[in-house]
């Protein structure tokens, strides 16, 4: 179950399998219980993922499964995955009983028929809640109140009745506790609003860089809203988010029906024009827009190679440090991009570095990676409608206050034989329930993919991945960083969800 909400409580399911069972002579003997959990999927359902292993090991000491009902196997958008589990049981010679169901699980014409179109309805009845939780969420924005996430640097949440009244500002990680009572932003305390304005005017009117106002307001011992030091990426959000001009505007991102996490294009945004009191006006912001459109120039090749060669005339050397040095011109990450690896890059112009300046070089560009990575980590996090607090000494995560999560950039090692080895360190001061490897390409030049590591599966404190590493490991490997913020939605999907009947 993923609430409490009427007949699928677990006590009430447990209750009419319990009385189904004394009607009929079975003694129950073990019970899988997957409380709180999402059913459009098996990555969450330990209990059932039990199940089925003890069937096909054998294991099984029981004869038959009671179910509640039909829809007890899942909402699973594919109706033939419900049925797969229901067959592995029988093919074990276990039979399946549905203990809130009009027919008898007899394989009969008929109840075959009812259990296709009650599968059908399960994934249906998903899809259907996942459009009216879309519908309603998106009438409260166009109505103008804020969903979901931190207010950020400079602003506070301001939560008030259902008349408009104000009842207090929400501190970070406090949420409402009324259905009726909304969120909107309202400005934060001064001396934040006098910074964002600093970061806008400096851009705008002293043509100052991100880079540049993060390095000056880090030596003025000025935070961020999460009490860390500012970087370019940090001051780059601010000079993009239409909240401080009082706009409100959601779905840049989805996650639907436990789907990938998409960007979506703009005319897909929903939006509140001026639905809160502004910290920028209008021509400060829009000047601010236009001059990071303007400086994201389209390069041909031969134009990205021909600056290459005059950052080498002039420096007598290159590196990622020195192309990231030049604030108007392409970054590293866009050699990287367009021509597959940096050095392949150098190449092309007839630069060869030696081999130590390159390791040198790639621990410096992991470095500079790393915190742009938690911060959009933290950010993702918060855009999905979780918490997060970041410990600034250890860069432990502390995800909704339920689990705790540590990044680490694992670069790739050549071996004497030519293959790639990951050697992956495990703080075991930390002990973070989730460790993130991040693991970078061959060339070390951009991520390759994310394993998700549990505290429970580490055994040791270094661990060493390879280029394929069987299904122990690689069940735990992912592409993106979306199941991280699966885990950190989940709560609070499931909390909408269970206030949808107040929306209409």
């Amino acid at each position: 179950m993923s609430t409490d909400h009427q007949q699928y409580s677990t006590a009430n399911q447990s209750q009419a399998i319990r009385e189904y069972a004394t009607r009929h002579g079975f003694q129950i003997q073990t019970t899988y219980e997957d409380n709180g959990k999402s059913g459009l999927n098996l990555d969450d359902r330990d209990a059932l993922k039990q199940l089925i292993d003890d069937v096909q090991s054998g294991a099984a000491g029981f004869s038959t499964i009671l179910v509640y009902d039909v829809s007890r196997w899942g909402r699973f958008q594919d109706a033939d995955e419900s049925a797969y589990y229901e067959y592995i049981c029988k093919r074990a010679g276990i039979s399946v009983r549905y203990c809130a169901e009009q027919f008898e699980n007899d394989g009969s014409p008929v109840s075959t028929i009812v259990k296709g179109v009650k599968r059908a309805m399960a994934g249906e009845y998903s899809r259907e809640l996942s459009v009216k939780v879309f519908a309603g969420q998106r009438r409260l924005i166009e109505l103008g109140y804020r969903q979901g996430g931190p207010a950020g640097y400079g602003l506070r949440r301001q939560l008030i009745d259902q008349n408009g009244a104000p009842k207090g500002a929400l501190v970070r990680g406090e949420h409402k506790s009324i259905q009726t009572d909304r969120i909107i932003l309202i400005p934060g305390p001064n001396e934040e609003i006098e910074t964002v304005r600093f970061i806008y005017e400096s851009f705008v009117y002293h043509a100052k860089s991100e880079r540049e106002i993060a390095s000056y307001l880090n030596g003025k011992g000025i935070f961020t809203d999460l009490g860390r030091p500012w970087n370019r990426a940090t001051v780059h959000q601010i000079l993009i988010n239409e909240k401080y001009v009082g706009n409100n505007v959601w779905n840049h991102c989805s996650c639907k029906l436990k789907g990938h996490r998409v960007h979506n294009p703009p005319e897909r945004w929903i939006r509140h024009d001026k639905a809160f009191n502004s910290i920028v006006d209008d021509e400060t912001f829009q000047a601010a827009q236009k001059i990071i459109n303007d400086r994201a120039k389209t390069y041909s090749d031969e134009e990205l190679l021909d600056l290459l060669r005059g950052l080498l005339e002039r420096h007598g050397y290159l590196s990622g440090l020195i192309i990231d040095e030049l604030e108007l011109g392409p970054s590293s990450s866009a050699y990287r991009a367009r021509f597959g690896s940096l050095v392949r890059a150098y190449e092309l112009i007839g630069f060869t570095p030696d081999r130590d300046y390159r390791y040198i070089e790639i621990n410096r560009a992991l470095r500079r990676m790393y915190p742009e990575l938690i911060e959009t980590t933290v950010h993702g996090i918060e855009e999905i409608g979780g918490t997060v607090e970041q410990n600034v000494e250890t860069d432990l995560l502390s995800v909704n206050d339920e689990f705790t999560a540590s990044l680490c950039l694992v670069r790739s090692q050549e071996t004497m034989a030519g293959s790639h080895r990951w050697k992956i360190r495990f703080d075991a001061g930390l002990r973070p329930d989730i460790t993130v490897a991040i693991r970078m390409n061959q060339m070390n030049s951009a991520i390759l993919d994310y394993y998700l590591l549990p505290r429970f599966e580490i055994e040791h404190s270094h661990a060493a991945l390879a280029e394929d590493n069987g299904l122990a490991l690689d069940a735990y490997r992912f592409d993106s960083l979306d199941m991280l913020f699966e885990l950190a939605a989940r709560s609070q999907l499931m909390e909408v969800s269970y206030g949808l009947g107040s929306i209409h």
